[in-house]
Formats: structure tokens, sequence, C-alpha cells
């Protein structure tokens, strides 16, 4: 009886490049407080938000996501035709069929790849890269695009100042190729099943609601146990982290973690919630993106990330910034 035969790729995997697109429209906390009770010191100190971007009736998701991976080609200096697999995670999609993966990778040129959506909330960025470098380990595929993009415009009551506050949209995309010398450390994942009603878009009216006081408190007090076994596996301490990219969810969130885990001062620490908002699967590469643009993350840079909500999901690695 014949053997079945496996590919085999690279010995690991690396971020080639980076992009991001982020909507036109800035909408300010203080354009908030006209139409619902709230105001900007109340915003502010519970989430850390000064301002969001929604993205306007054009600015679809796949118009979105196609300028980010767009970018992210041109960053990584790849041609569309040099990749083969496309991964596209979001979690606000308007229809669950068809996907919008295979949209995406035709309208940038990419010809014939795989490509699927990929839902794993706020963590998809970081499930989806993980797939990304598996399939580059094992020969699947040589070099993959990662997108994560949400419209969480479309899912929210923009009366709620519970979620409408917090959610915004945008793109993020980063282009993943082989290397001998591996870029993206094992991932750390898992999810708390038992709570997935903490964030979930219920009833007719397709609106997210969320338990924010419940999801503060596990994420504060059970993710930094991943983020230490995403160093640990990745051989690192965070004395050895140049950059710090969690998940945008909540800047007392971020601060809390960064405190815990006792990072050096000279570790940059991605603040782009306050501008930003929540963005969900485009959160990390949004936020990673700015960092090097802006010159305070370097090429080389040795980046924790961690993705984490609706499921609930959870997510973090050791990645080095292209």
């Amino acid at each position: 009886m014949s053997s079945i035969q496996l590919r085999t790729g690279a010995p690991g995997a690396r971020i080639l490049g980076f992009g991001g697109y982020r909507p036109r429209r800035r909408v300010t906390n203080d354009e908030l407080s006209q139409s619902m009770e709230t105001n900007d010191e109340w915003i502010q100190s519970r989430v850390g938000i000064a301002e969001r971007r929604w993205a306007s009736e054009d600015e679809t998701l796949v118009e979105m996501a196609v300028a980010a991976g767009g970018k992210a080609l041109a960053a990584g200096g790849l041609a569309p035709d040099e990749i083969d697999l496309v991964i596209l995670a979001s979690a606000s999609l308007k229809e669950p069929i068809p996907g919008i993966g295979p949209q995406v990778a035709h309208r940038l040129g990419i010809p014939r790849p795989g490509a699927f959506d990929l839902n794993a909330g706020c963590a998809g960025f970081c499930y989806a890269l993980e797939m990304a470098g598996s399939a580059i380990r094992t020969g699947s595929a040589r070099n993959v695009l990662v997108v994560g993009a949400e419209r969480l415009t479309d899912v929210i009551d923009r009366g709620d100042r519970s979620t409408a506050v917090i959610f915004a949209d945008g793109a993020g995309a980063a282009v993943v190729g082989p290397s001998d010398d591996p870029g993206i450390g094992p991932v750390a994942w898992g999810s708390d099943g038992d709570q997935y009603s903490a964030i979930e878009i219920v009833g007719d009216g397709r609106a997210i609601a969320m338990a924010g006081q419940a999801v503060y408190r596990w994420a504060t007090t059970k993710l930094t146990a991943t983020l230490e076994e995403a160093m640990a596996a990745a051989g690192v301490t965070p004395a050895d982290i140049d950059v710090f990219a969690p998940h945008q969810a909540n800047l007392r969130i971020i601060e809390s973690m960064h405190k815990r885990l006792g990072f050096p001062e000279r570790t940059v620490v991605a603040r782009d919630i306050v501008t930003s908002g929540n963005t969900s699967a485009a959160s990390i590469p949004l936020a990673l993106s700015a960092l090097l643009e802006s010159g305070e993350a370097k090429s080389g840079d040795l980046a924790l990330v961690l993705g984490y909500g609706a499921g609930l999901t959870f997510a973090g690695q050791v990645l080095r910034l292209p």
C-alpha cells in the first residue's frame, strides 16, 4: 500500500510587511455626547478613547481590506502572483455567504489563491497569523496575506453608550513569508467558552451586546498568563520585548497588562485605542503599522501581541517586526 507523501516548507515564517486603512471620518467624544448621555471625561476614564474612525457607505469591508492588503504587499516587496493564500479575519460580515476573502484576493490581482474568512472575534488576526505561519512551515503556501477588517458600526446600536463609544472600523494587513530564522513565535491560544455570552450579537436588530465588566475582569486576571506562555514558548522574557501591542480594546486593560509583566522602560506600548477605538481583528496590525510608520518601533524589534475577544477566544505570539 502506497504512503501519502507530505510537503515540507520553510523552517519558519516571518512578517514581511504591514499595511493599514483607517476610515476618513473621525468621531470625537464630544460628537457622541450630542446623541447619547455621555461626555469626554466619562469615556476616557473608562476606556481611554478620545476619538474613533467610522466608515462611510463607500468604505465597505472589501474596500478597506483591499486598501490595507495592497499596502502590505507593497511594504513586503511582493507581487500579487507571489501570494498563495489569503486569510481574511473579521467578525462583522453582513452575510455569512459568500465570504469576502476570495473577493479581496481577486481585487488585489492575486491569481487563484487559497482564500477563506475566519471569525475568532477580536483574536482573529492572531489566529490567522498562526494559520499563515503553519501553512508556510508545512509547505502548503509560500507567501500568505493576512487581513483583519471590521465595520463594527454595522453591528452596534449607535444610541448604546456601552458599545457605541468603543467600537470602530478599519483594516490592517500583514504579508507573511518563509524564513530560515523564525520571525513568528509559537502561538499560545485557547478559549473560555463558558463565557460565550459576554460578547454577542443578539436579536433581529443585529446589535452587539457586551458585558463590559465581565470582559474587563477576564482580560485583566486571566490573560497575563497567556502572554507569559507565549514568551516562554518563544524563548524570551519581558526584558527582551521591544514592543507590546495587545488588542486595542481598552486602555485600562493595556496598562494593567503592561504593569503586571514588568517590561523595561524602553519597551514601546501600543495605545492606538486612543485615536482609533476598538477595531477588533484589525486592531493589532493597525497599531503595529502606526508604530513602524512613526518610528517608535523599528525593523527587527521583538513585539509581543495578544488578541482576545468574543467567544471568548485569545491568542498570543512573539513577532519580529519587518
